[in-house]
């Protein structure tokens, strides 16, 4: 195990970077909603406001399993610190969005590497505890996004009321870097032979091509029937290529 080389203080410290980069990642899922209105009335675009969460949610749970096998093949903190330096900036891009379409494309971008930290996290486990630990730490993993799904509508509200929505993403920036330090100084990196061949490109691009799919298609039947041609569509194209996968 990795922890026999490990002391313990660099253990903890690799943990709380841990847990902080997921923090980040799940309170965007949630801090965002109470800071729409704030949103619609800077940059208008009010017939697109759901892409706002729906591109974080379709890029974030897209990128999840194809991060985790990244992770396996290629050691756990270079993806770890890639999605947290990624979702830093498009955290300041968010915030520097001009119009409703940029911050749809950057919160898309977003969603992107806090799949690779939603992947990451939770494998980083492993490296750092023996197998009796692991279920504990675990939970206490898990309880952050409860504590998102708490904290996050409160701060979102009290952060657009004081400051800006635009500080509900930038608030990101400063917390993004402490973790990146905390996390580079920490955790180690485990050496592995795997190489680019090992991959199963294929794999990703039908499960990509299957999920983003069935994921607008849900997002999208508050405004279309189950049956409209869009919907429908949609739902069989995520099927085929499901399938194929």
């Amino acid at each position: 195990m990795i922890t026999q080389g490990l002391s313990r203080n660099r253990v903890i410290l690799a943990t709380a970077g841990t847990m902080l980069a997921l923090l980040l990642a799940a309170l965007d899922q949630t801090i965002v909603g109470t800071a729409i209105p704030r949103i619609v009335a800077d940059l208008n675009g009010l017939d697109r406001l759901a892409w706002v969460t729906t591109a974080y949610l379709v890029t974030s749970t897209t990128m999840t399993p194809i991060a985790g096998k990244l992770g396996d093949l290629f050691g756990r903190k270079p993806f770890l610190l890639a999605g947290m330096i990624g979702f830093v900036a498009a955290s300041a891009l968010c915030g520097l969005s001009q119009d409703m379409t940029q911050l749809i494309v950057f919160r898309g971008i977003q969603g992107i590497f806090g799949g690779v930290l939603f992947a990451t996290v939770f494998t980083v486990i492993g490296d750092l505890f023996p197998p009796e630990s692991r279920g504990r730490v675990q939970g206490m993993f898990g309880g952050v996004f409860g504590l998102s799904s708490i904290v996050g509508p409160t701060a979102g509200g009290f952060i657009t009321d004081h400051w800006s929505w635009r500080w509900v993403f930038e608030v990101n920036i400063p917390v993004g870097i402490i973790a990146v330090a905390v996390v580079l100084a920490g955790l180690p990196y485990v050496r592995s032979k795997a190489s680019w061949r090992d991959i199963d490109f294929w794999g990703a691009l039908t499960l990509a091509a299957g999920v983003v799919p069935l994921l607008i298609a849900l997002s999208i039947t508050r405004d279309h029937a189950w049956t409209s041609p869009e919907v429908v569509g949609l739902l069989a194209l995520a099927a085929a290529m499901l399938a194929a996968f």
